[in-house]
């Protein structure tokens, strides 16, 4: 369950159905799945996809420049045209789908503001029509306020 919740929201969809967008906007996550109607405005991931990405990017490039550097020697300014600019692109390409998987981590692990979904989700509950309901269409107890 962890693990698909992560993929989906890797790849920009719903955490919990896996259909509708996740996002409305590059970094905006809409308040709910367009698709079965999750409300996705609980998460809370703030820098940590920011932070993700640093060390993603770090590890990747490191060895790449040095190695570069050591079997190759290019001048400086090859360096400084080349570096800035993966750097630049690798961080942007997977800054939405590092949130998307912070995002899908918070909605199985029930963080910040998910935990009425994870008890619907453990009890096996779904709403009466067949499709699944805000927090606010639950029971008192099982809401989150």
């Amino acid at each position: 369950m962890l693990l698909r919740a992560m993929r989906r929201g890797f790849s920009g969809r719903c955490p919990s159905c896996g259909e509708g967008r996740l996002f409305r906007a590059f970094l905006k996550v809409a308040d709910r799945c367009p698709r079965c109607d999750e409300e996705l405005h609980h998460h809370c991931a703030d820098d940590f996809p920011a932070y993700l990405v640093i060390v993603i990017v770090g590890h990747v490039l490191v060895p790449l420049v040095l190695a570069a550097e050591t079997h190759f020697a290019p001048p400086y300014w090859l360096h400084m045209a080349l570096w800035p600019a993966a750097t630049a692109l690798l961080a942007l390409s997977l800054l939405q789908p590092v949130k998307g998987s912070v995002v899908g981590l918070q909605w199985a692990l029930g963080m910040h503001g998910f935990e009425a979904s994870k008890a619907r989700r453990l009890l096996g509950h779904s709403h009466p029509t067949g499709q699944r309901a805000s927090a606010a269409a639950w029971p008192r107890g099982m809401r989150e306020g």
